[in-house]
This record gives C-alpha cells, sequence and structure tokens, in this order.
C-alpha cells in the first residue's frame, strides 16, 4: 500500500504540467475564495453547479490516474452525510399549545355552534388564470418516504444535499488547489496578499514560512504511516490471539514511534536551515517564486467575475 499515491490529499502534483498549473497562484487563490464563499446561502441550483464545475475542472486538468480514488473516497462521505441527514429528524420535536386561553375557547365553539343555525352563504369562488392546477395540490407531498422508523421527508432531503455538496466544495475545492500549486507559489501568494499586515508588526515572513514547511511536512508524514504500515505487515501479526488489550497497546507502541519520527524529522529539517544560514527573515532574505500575470489569467479573472454576478442575480435562498 502506497499512501503517497493512493492518499495525495495536499501534496502537490508535479507531472503532468496542465493549463491549470500554469495559472497564476494569486488567481488560482481567488478561484478558491470564489468556490469557498459562493456556496453560503445558495440555493440548490448554484450548488450543484458549483460541483458541476469541480468535476470539470478537475476531468480537464488532472490525470484520471490520480483523482480517481480520491475523488471516490470524498463522494462516498458526502453520500454517507446526505443519507445519514436525510433520514434524520428535520427538526426539534414541539409541543401544540392552542393560542387562546381556555375560556375564549369555549366562547369560540359556543359562537360556531349558534352560527350553524343560520343558513350559511354561498359564496362562489373564481378561479384565476395563473392559479395552480388542483392535481398539483394534490400530488404534494412533505413525506416522501417512511418505512417503520425511516422517514424521509422534502426538508431533511433538502439538508442532506445542502451538507453533503457544501462538504465536497470545501474539501475538494482546497485539495484542487493544493494539487495543482506549488507550496513555494502559495507561500508567496501569500506573503504578497499580506504585506500590509506589517504595519502592524505582524510577522508574515514567518506566518508563511511555517506554512510552506508544513505543507512540505506532508508526504514526510505520509511516508512515515507507510513505513509503520509496512513494518506491521511484514511481522504477520494475528490480532485474533491478541484481543483487544494486546492490539491496543500495539496500536499506542505504533502511534508513540509515529511521533518520534516526525519529531526527528523535524528536527533534522531544523538543523538543514541552521546550517544553510537561517537564523531570522531579517538576516536570511527568502527567495520564494516570481509570479506574472499573463493574458490567460486576466480571461480567469474575468470568469470569476462572471460566476459572481451570476452568483448576486441568482439571490440568496430563502
Amino acid at each position: 500500500m502506497d499512501l503517497l499515491r493512493s492518499l495525495p490529499i495536499g501534496t502537490y502534483l508535479e507531472e503532468p504540467t496542465t493549463w491549470l498549473h500554469r495559472l497564476d497562484p494569486r488567481v488560482k487563490l481567488v478561484w478558491l475564495m470564489t468556490f469557498l464563499l459562493t456556496p453560503l446561502l445558495a440555493s440548490f441550483t448554484w450548488r450543484l453547479v458549483l460541483v458541476i464545475m469541480l468535476v470539470l475542472l478537475t476531468s480537464t486538468a488532472i490525470p484520471l490516474r490520480v483523482w480517481r480514488q480520491q475523488m471516490g473516497l470524498l463522494s462516498a462521505l458526502c453520500f454517507v452525510v446526505f443519507a445519514v441527514t436525510a433520514v434524520m429528524p428535520d427538526g426539534l420535536a414541539a409541543q401544540h399549545q392552542p393560542r387562546l386561553p381556555n375560556q375564549e375557547l369555549s366562547f369560540v365553539a359556543a359562537t360556531e355552534t349558534s352560527s350553524q343555525a343560520k343558513p350559511p352563504s354561498v359564496e362562489v369562488a373564481t378561479r384565476q388564470p395563473n392559479d395552480p392546477p388542483f392535481d398539483s395540490f394534490r400530488s404534494y407531498r412533505y413525506i416522501l418516504f417512511q418505512a417503520g422508523p425511516i422517514k424521509i421527508t422534502r426538508r431533511s432531503l433538502e439538508l442532506g444535499f445542502r451538507l453533503g455538496s457544501l462538504l465536497f466544495t470545501l474539501i475538494y475545492g482546497t485539495t484542487l488547489y493544493l494539487l495543482t500549486t506549488a507550496p513555494e507559489e502559495i507561500t508567496t501568494t501569500l506573503d504578497l496578499m499580506l504585506q500590509p499586515l506589517r504595519r502592524w508588526r505582524i510577522p508574515v515572513t514567518e506566518l508563511t514560512l511555517t506554512l510552506t514547511l508544513a505543507l512540505r511536512f506532508i508526504p514526510l508524514v505520509l511516508e512515515e504511516v507507510q513505513n509503520l504500515v509496512r513494518s506491521v505487515r511484514t511481522r504477520a501479526i494475528n490480532w485474533k490471539k491478541l484481543g483487544v488489550k494486546g492490539a491496543s497497546q500495539i496500536w499506542l507502541l505504533l502511534a508513540d514511534r509515529l511521533l518520534e519520527n516526525l519529531f526527528l524529522r523535524a528536527e533534522q529539517i531544523a538543523s538543514a536551515m541552521q546550517v544553510r544560514g537561517f537564523t531570522a527573515p531579517n538576516q536570511h532574505h527568502v527567495q520564494w517564486s516570481q509570479l506574472q500575470i499573463r493574458f490567460r489569467d486576466w480571461i480567469a479573472l474575468l470568469l470569476v467575475l462572471g460566476v459572481w454576478g451570476l452568483r448576486l442575480w441568482m439571490g440568496i435562498d430563502t
């Protein structure tokens, strides 16, 4: 089991270099914020459009062997969230309470009894051309499915789709950005956008450097987990004979070994930075990648404006 290939979540895909790799990271960050912000208070149609856009971008920019497994796992997770939310109750259990006091209710009942003795006045309701047909009222059902304790209503189905689509958009939009953008480019983008914070003496360079090291550290964590899993598989441990107590002890030992290896890797990275002369950002200038806006980036920015205009035109889902 190769975790570096089967779970490329958060790792940069160097080859092949596609059109999405060539876009400016600042433009891709604007697109990422668009995918993260536009689903808020959006309708069913807009959330579905965002999911379709992410799938189309992935199919045109990422090889099938890379995104097939991770999108499959994410789709399965979103489907489970959708199914669980759809069968859950769609609201709180509220007890019915009369609006009027008991005395007024008895007075209203007596008034209705006395009014029944009089011949009721017949009012003929005229049908307007824009009124919906009577069949639409008869076919409307709030409870869509019910079998024993399992009940699916229109509200629960809507909540399930909202949660599933929002989870897919948030996770996979960020994953697609990390797959097609190098950590140095992400650091450069954030360093440029956070420059105004220097007026308040916020260490922007230290923050961006920490982010770069964290992104570079993700493959090391996957590699350590992979090595521990392979070491356990080669020893052919009989988990049934160990029982719950023995298995939990082994897993605790593995977790302790994983932490020790990760701390050792972090210490090696710190030693390598000190050997290369990096002690502080003021004494060692961090050379990030050079960014340049090209013609295709301007086209992508215009498309972002079109997407936001369409989102504002659709309005807020009430």
